[in-house]
C-alpha cells in the first residue's frame, strides 16, 4: 500500500526521514556528492532560512510497506511570481525509486498543493535560492556532481518526467575546461590591461575572508543587477543576499574570488571555488569526526575548480568588461595550478555567455533540464 505523508518541519525525526532519502538511494553511486546534513536540514528550517520570510513550501514523502520510497518539495516563490507576472509552483528535492506509481503519487500531491494556492504551473527542479542547483540531469550521468552547486540524479528520472506529461522549460549547460587548452588570445589580455590602465575598471582581489566579507553588500547589489535578464531571476532580499554570501564564504578561498569595480561600484564578479566534491563524498554528510578536517585539506589538494557565478553588468559588457572577466578567469585557473574547471550551469537563454565559454575552449559535458507542466 502506497501513501503520501506530509513532513512536519518542526519534528527532527520527520526532517531526518526526508533528508536521509538520497543517502540511501545513491549510497553506491560514485558520481553523487552528498550534501552536509546541516545544509540539507536548513532548507526545511522555517525559522532560519530567509526564503520563508516571503514564501512558502511543504515537503512530502512516499511510503510503501513502511519503507520511504520517494520524496518531493513543492514551493511558492511569491517574489518570483510577482516579478514575472506568473503563478508558478516549483518542485525540488525530488527523489524516487524507479517506480512510475511512486513518482505519479508524489507529483499528484504536489499539484494538489499548487492548485489549492491557485497556481497554474508546476516547474522544476528549482529550489530555495541562487545556490540551489537548477534542473534535472539529462546528459552527463558519467560525470561527478559539482559539489552541491548542481544536482545529480539517475538516468531514469527524465523518463519518469516525460511519462508524467512534463515538458522542457529551459536547459542549463555546464562546460568542462582543461587548463591545457585554456589560453586566451593575447589581444584579450591586452584589452583587459588597457581597460585597467585607463582606470575605467579595476580588479579587486582578496587575501582573507574578512576582506571579502567587507565587500558583501556591494557584491550583493551587483548580483541583483547582473542577472536581471536571467530566466531564474527575482530580486533577492538583503537577508537572502547575506545568507547567500555567508554560504559562499564557507567554501571559498578568498584568493579565487574576483570583483570588478568602476569607481566604488561593483560592476562584475568571478566566483571560483576549489572543488571539494571528493571530500564531501568521503564525509557522507557529516563534519565530525573527520569530515571538516578532510574538507579543509581538500581545498589545497584538489586540482578541480568550480566556477559558479560570473557576470558583468550589461552596460559594461561592451566596454572591455568581458575581456577583463575572462582574463581573470584564466589567471585564476593557471596561477593556482588547477588542471580542470567546471563552468557550472549557464542557462541556454544566456546566449552571449554560452558563446563566450565555447570560444575560450569550454566543452559542454553536463546538461540539466527544468521541466514544466500545466495544472
Amino acid at each position: 500500500m502506497l501513501r503520501i505523508e506530509k513532513i512536519d518541519t518542526n519534528s527532527k525525526s520527520d526532517v531526518r526521514r526526508f533528508v536521509s532519502i538520497p543517502y540511501r538511494l545513491y549510497q553506491n553511486n560514485p558520481y553523487w556528492v552528498p550534501p552536509l546534513y546541516i545544509d540539507a536540514e536548513m532548507q526545511l528550517n522555517r525559522k532560519k532560512h530567509p526564503y520563508y520570510e516571503h514564501s512558502d513550501a511543504d515537503f512530502f514523502i512516499a511510503v510503501r510497506d513502511e519503507k520511504v520510497v520517494g520524496r518531493i518539495a513543492v514551493l511558492e516563490n511569491r517574489p518570483f511570481n510577482q516579478y514575472h507576472g506568473t503563478r508558478k509552483a516549483n518542485f525540488y528535492l525530488f527523489e524516487c525509486e524507479n517506480d512510475l506509481e511512486v513518482a505519479r503519487a508524489l507529483f499528484n500531491r504536489a499539484a494538489e498543493w499548487a492548485l489549492s494556492r491557485k497556481l497554474d504551473q508546476l516547474v522544476g527542479p528549482k529550489g530555495f535560492g541562487a545556490l540551489d542547483g537548477y534542473g534535472m540531469l539529462i546528459e552527463g550521468f558519467e560525470h561527478r556532481q559539482c559539489m552541491t552547486m548542481t544536482n545529480y540524479n539517475f538516468d531514469y528520472y527524465p523518463v519518469l518526467m516525460e511519462a508524467l506529461g512534463f515538458e522542457k522549460e529551459v536547459d542549463f549547460v555546464s562546460c568542462y575546461l582543461s587548463a591545457d587548452v585554456f589560453t586566451l588570445p593575447e589581444r584579450i589580455h591586452r584589452i583587459a590591461q588597457r581597460v585597467q590602465d585607463r582606470g575605467t575598471l579595476t580588479v579587486q582581489r582578496f587575501q582573507t575572508k574578512k576582506d571579502l566579507k567587507a565587500w558583501a553588500p556591494r557584491i550583493g547589489k551587483a548580483y541583483n543587477k547582473a542577472f536581471v535578464n536571467n530566466w531564474e531571476y527575482y530580486p533577492l532580499t538583503d537577508n537572502e543576499i547575506s545568507f547567500l554570501l555567508s554560504n559562499l564564504l564557507t567554501v571559498a578561498d578568498p584568493r579565487l574570488i574576483k570583483v570588478i569595480t568602476h569607481g566604488d561600484e561593483v560592476v562584475g564578479f568571478l566566483f571560483a571555488f576549489p572543488d571539494l566534491s571528493a571530500a564531501l563524498q568521503r564525509a557522507r554528510g557529516r563534519l565530525l569526526p573527520f569530515g571538516l578536517i578532510d574538507i579543509l585539506l581538500e581545498m589545497r589538494r584538489t586540482d578541480w575548480v568550480a566556477i559558479n557565478g560570473a557576470g558583468i553588468l550589461p552596460e559594461y559588457q561592451g566596454r572591455g568588461g568581458n575581456a577583463l572577466l575572462y582574463s581573470e578567469m584564466e589567471k585564476t585557473i593557471k596561477e593556482y595550478k588547477f588542471q580542470h574547471a567546471d563552468l557550472a550551469q549557464v542557462a541556454e537563454t544566456a546566449v552571449q555567455m554560452r558563446s563566450d565559454l565555447v570560444n575560450i575552449g569550454g566543452k559542454p559535458f553536463k546538461n540539466h533540464r527544468v521541466y514544466r507542466r500545466a495544472l
